[in-house]
């Protein structure tokens, strides 16, 4: 008999750009091992373009994703969470009480969807954090089921620091 997906929440305020990306990628990496949602704080209803464009540029789907509340997730038909993991950098909000005592961790990056500057620049910080959230998937992945605790998944959210990124997700 085989072991149900880990459920994953990834967290950030405005769910448009990093937890999107998130969800995303561990749901195309993690296949029957993981199954990732995200939600915001305060959503803003729409999948930053950037964000849609970057992901299908790599082959991920985004037909399905979207941008929504955490509270689609706190009711009595949601899932129950075996890792909640919020992605933003400056977080401020107080998240809510999670049932199950879900592993809880952050995994901080800068919000592409806030910078200001060039065009250029948005698509490369864009790239950058995509490559970086990449990373951490890959690393979160790579854990045998006896080492996915708080620690271990905390020490992800260090292990992979904002680079470069070429242009390529992964």
């Amino acid at each position: 008999m085989t072991q149900p997906p880990f459920e994953i929440l990834f967290l950030c305020s405005a769910n448009s750009a990093r937890s999107i990306m998130a969800e995303a990628i561990l749901n195309q990496a993690g296949r029957s091992r993981f199954h990732a949602h995200s939600a915001g704080s305060h959503p803003v209803g729409a999948i930053n373009p950037h964000t849609a464009a970057l992901l299908r540029n790599v082959g991920v789907a985004v037909e399905s994703l979207r941008s929504k509340s955490w509270h689609e997730f706190t009711g009595p038909d949601a899932p129950e969470f075996d890792f909640i993991i919020t992605v933003c950098d400056k977080a401020k909000e107080t998240c809510p009480v999670w049932p199950g005592h879900p592993v809880l961790a952050h995994w901080g990056s800068p919000d592409p969807a806030e910078f200001q500057g060039t065009e250029a620049e948005r698509k490369r910080l864009f790239v950058q954090v995509a490559s970086q959230l990449a990373r951490r998937v890959d690393l979160l992945s790579a854990l045998p089921d006896s080492q996915l605790d708080e620690r271990r998944i905390g020490r992800i959210g260090k292990a992979a620091p904002l680079g470069g990124g070429t242009g390529l997700v992964r």
